[in-house]
């Protein structure tokens, strides 16, 4: 039996906590008033962002979420995105890989529906 992937999703504005192994930004926008110091990230990986049409769409309401979870699914089944899908599914393959994003609610950003992906 394969084992789960451990995949976390946090706000890129909170501090590092030791459980949070490899810290991946996937957000396609530099977080607002966010230092690159104080980010403390392993990396960015803004190619498996959302496209900013349908980010844009979306704008993070709350009654969008299904659909966009959906459309973005969708996108990231698009070969331009297999090469980042991939490397982020490697970087969680053996070790904790957490999902950094700037939005105010991380629980309905485009991490969470990554981190569902790759943690399936």
């Amino acid at each position: 039996m394969a084992r789960k992937r451990t995949v976390h999703v946090r706000r890129v504005y909170e501090a590092p906590a030791r459980t949070d192994g490899t810290r991946v930004l996937v957000d396609r926008i530099w977080p607002r008033g966010m230092a690159k110091e104080k980010a403390h990230l392993d990396e960015w990986c803004k190619q498996v962002a959302p496209s900013t049409e349908l980010r844009k769409w979306y704008n993070h309401v709350p009654e969008r979420f299904p659909e966009f979870s959906r459309r973005y699914r969708t996108e990231l089944e698009d070969p331009e995105h297999a090469d980042a899908v991939a490397h982020l599914r490697d970087l969680a393959h053996d070790r904790t890989l957490t999902l950094l994003t700037a939005t105010k609610h991380p629980e309905i950003s485009e991490a969470a529906v990554l981190a569902e992906l790759l943690r399936g």
